[in-house]
């Protein structure tokens, strides 16, 4: 099974680069974030030319998550358990695929609206490694994968690419982080390729793609039953270098 990630930065802006992708790479499932459109205005019907089923939960302008797959799949939740009902902001998206758990996040990034909005970050984190236990208590094999907004160590980063005060590298962040990888989880990434610089994302503004200046921000965690199938887990760079790219590349996770 091939599982992808991609934030997009603007469905409307990439529809054409996530369908060429899709024709290329064939993933089993993408999930897609900061798609930037309310759920009626997301542009399924290309994708289902493609052989690809969408269900989307969108948000009008901000946010905005996706999953397309060309396998049949069962939606469990449209929102991350244990948030406040009145929580509108789009992040979360849970689907069933042939027994698998598979969860599509949006992670804040935690750097606007000052100490309130690290704390949303700080909270939104709490709430999903609890969601990740129910699953490792019910015994269910599962994957989150997306933007966690987290570099979880120096080497996850380019030397001088963020402040030691940024919200993705503070230590309550990756403390946050560590929780879930000290839970059994894998982070499937960093068990293909242990060290080194593996960056998903390049910031548009001062030749940080050119220089290589990144960031390893998409991640996908796998349960212990599913890390013991990991066979790869790459971004793939060569979509940062299209016109008119993502900030971000699709990150993906095969597994046996």
């Amino acid at each position: 099974m091939k599982i992808a990630t991609w934030n997009v930065n603007s469905i409307r802006q990439r529809e054409s680069h996530v369908q060429r992708w899709l024709e290329k790479t064939r993933p089993d499932v993408l999930f897609l974030q900061e798609i930037k459109c309310e759920t009626t205005a997301f542009p399924s019907l290309p994708f289902h030319g493609l052989g690809y089923a969408a269900e989307v939960v969108g948000q009008k302008s901000y946010n905005g998550v996706a999953v397309l797959a060309r396998v049949p799949f069962t939606v469990v939740h449209r929102a991350l358990p244990g948030l406040p009902e009145d929580d509108a902001q789009a992040r979360y998206i849970e689907v069933e695929v042939a027994g698998i758990t598979l969860i599509g996040i949006y992670l804040p990034n935690g750097n606007s609206r000052g100490d309130e909005g690290f704390a949303y970050k700080l909270a939104w984190m709490d709430r999903l490694a609890e969601r990740a236990q129910t699953l490792l208590d019910a015994d269910k094999p599962f994957v989150i994968t997306g933007d966690f907004n987290v570099c979880p160590t120096d080497e996850d980063y380019a030397p001088g690419a963020l402040s030691p005060t940024d919200a993705l590298v503070r230590p309550e962040s990756r403390s946050a982080y560590r929780r879930m990888i000290w839970m059994g989880l894998t982070d499937a990434v960093r068990a293909v390729h242990p060290h080194g610089p593996v960056y998903t994302f390049w910031d548009y503004q001062g030749g940080a793609w050119q220089r290589d200046v990144g960031l390893r921000i998409d991640h996908a965690l796998l349960s212990p039953a599913l890390a013991e199938r990991l066979v790869s887990a790459d971004p793939d760079r060569n979509e940062r270098d299209q016109t008119q790219p993502s900030d971000h590349v699709p990150v993906v996770t095969t597994l046996n």
